[in-house]
């Protein structure tokens, strides 16, 4: 018998592992319920319910082909290797069959699993499934990981021409078996249920997903690139949250932008080859996390950017997090992030910048934040765009470059329809005034809307001076290879 332990792969088709295990004979899947560890990890109470609504769904799939889902508790994952161990014992399993997963935590997890198994005779089998390409296996001509986007998707491209990641088919039903599968719980301790609303707007199971790709391939992708920016427009995908917890695949919608594209990822229509990038970046932060495990220690990776002075800050970060800034593009996005459990990817560069920049407030704060509100939250991908952001990271804004969230608002949100859904108490103002209604006056503001909490100009010209005094900014430990 064969044991498929799925993580954050939770989909029957193009599942490496799932495959592999159904290949070899009849196999179990297991889930692993381990809040303690999710709490640790700051994963939202709106992310563990999407696991468990796509669980729900997957069950559901794996039990037409007779394949039973069981589910187990290691709150944390330490427990994890006992808990797989007292399983494999119990159905008489023979190897075990994993996605790989990528973070500190992660990597030690699997280690202490493997070595568990391997003591009692049972195989451990992991495998490339939630990246096109295997980390440390896109490398310098020095053998380092790469610290520079565009180096590091310069050679994917040159992998990707050699030869594209191939889509796993899905395992065929098998015999039935005597196991029950367990069922799915609505909800884990520690983490309440979200609002129905929130819930609405992300379904769960492949299905959708997959109905989500493809509606997107056909009507939007086209237009991505002239249209991501727009807050207001439904100019991305809105995968994210699906491929944060495995439901569709990176290869899936690689080949889906191929198709749309007439095959070609470097060149045809620009919003093909745009979103064919984000991928790639999504790529790249994986890759890092392993290169550069400092980065899973909530730690900089551009280690002289340690001793930049922070400031202690708390009310001003309340008003961050509570959408009180007075600033409407920052308000409107925070608001959007509490309700929805996502944020337009070009806001949360806005807020970032705003939070680091003109509040000086350390990126850990923001980075904390967003996961515990985030229905997407990956470690990878929220931490290199925080560390973006703060220009103390890999491939980093230059610490002189600050967005101003009002031109910004201008720029992406002219009409001001998404900061008028956002924020109605607005919703009187014209679109020159809703930009800034800090510049109307008056002795109460406007439609109880707060004053802005910091001066953009003085506030920028203050981040300036902290960044210029950092002991070294430039080529710190080899960073600029």
């Amino acid at each position: 018998m064969q044991l498929i332990w799925l993580r954050s792969d939770l989909r029957l088709h193009d599942n490496t592992a799932l495959s592999a295990a159904a290949a070899v004979g009849p196999c179990v899947a297991v889930y692993l319920l381990s809040p303690e560890q999710w709490l640790e990890h700051d994963d939202a109470p709106c992310k563990v319910d999407f696991w468990l609504r796509n669980l729900g769904e997957l069950s559901v799939a794996l039990g037409q082909l007779n394949i039973p889902l069981l589910i187990r508790t290691a709150a944390r994952w330490d427990e994890a290797p006992q808990v797989l161990l007292d399983l494999c014992r119990q159905l008489n399993i023979e190897a075990v069959h994993v996605n790989e997963e990528y973070g500190i935590h992660e990597t030690d997890r699997d280690a202490a699993v493997a070595e568990a198994l391997a003591g009692q005779g049972i195989e451990f089998h992991s495998y490339l499934d939630q990246l096109l390409f295997k980390p440390g296996s896109i490398l310098t001509k020095t053998g380092s990981y790469f610290q520079v986007f565009s180096q590091f998707r310069k050679v994917c491209y040159e992998r990707l021409h050699r030869a594209l990641p191939r889509l796993v088919s899905a395992p065929l039903a098998q015999a039935p078996l005597e196991i029950p599968s367990d069922p799915v719980p609505a909800s884990v301790n520690g983490f309440e249920t979200p609002t129905a609303s929130l819930r609405a707007l992300w379904p769960a199971g492949e299905t959708e997903a997959r109905h989500r790709l493809e509606t997107f391939a056909d009507t939007q992708i086209d237009y991505y690139q002239s249209e991501r920016d727009f807050p207001a427009k439904p100019g991305t995908s809105q995968l994210s949250p699906y491929l944060a917890a495995g439901v569709i695949s990176p290869r899936q919608c690689l080949h889906t932008a191929l198709q749309s594209n007439q095959g070609e990822f470097e060149s045809g229509k620009a919003g093909a080859v745009t979103w064919i990038n984000e991928l790639l970046w999504r790529e790249f932060y994986k890759h890092i996390l392993v290169g550069y495990p400092r980065v899973s220690r909530h730690r900089a990776f551009r280690p002289e950017t340690e001793a930049l002075a922070w400031r202690h800050a708390p009310e001003e970060l309340a008003a961050w997090q509570e959408a009180r800034t007075g600033v409407p593009i920052i308000d409107a996005a925070m608001r959007q992030l509490l309700e929805t459990g996502w944020m337009h990817n070009r806001l949360r560069m806005v807020v970032a910048m705003f939070l680091t920049k003109n509040l000086l407030i350390d990126w850990r704060e923001g980075e904390r934040f967003f996961m515990r509100h985030l229905i997407d939250g990956d470690l990878a991908a929220n931490n290199g765009g925080w560390q973006w952001s703060s220009s103390t990271g890999t491939d980093s804004a230059p610490y002189f470059r600050i967005f101003n969230p009002l031109s910004q608002s201008e720029k992406f949100d002219a009409e001001g329809v998404f900061i008028k859904h956002w924020l109605p108490e607005l919703s009187g103002l014209n679109k020159k005034e809703l930009h800034n209604p800090a510049h109307l006056g008056g002795l109460f503001g406007v439609a109880n809307y707060p004053s802005p909490i910091v001066d953009l100009n003085a506030s920028r010209a203050r981040a300036l001076a902290a960044f210029k005094n950092l002991p070294t900014r430039h080529n710190a430990g080899g960073l600029h290879e």
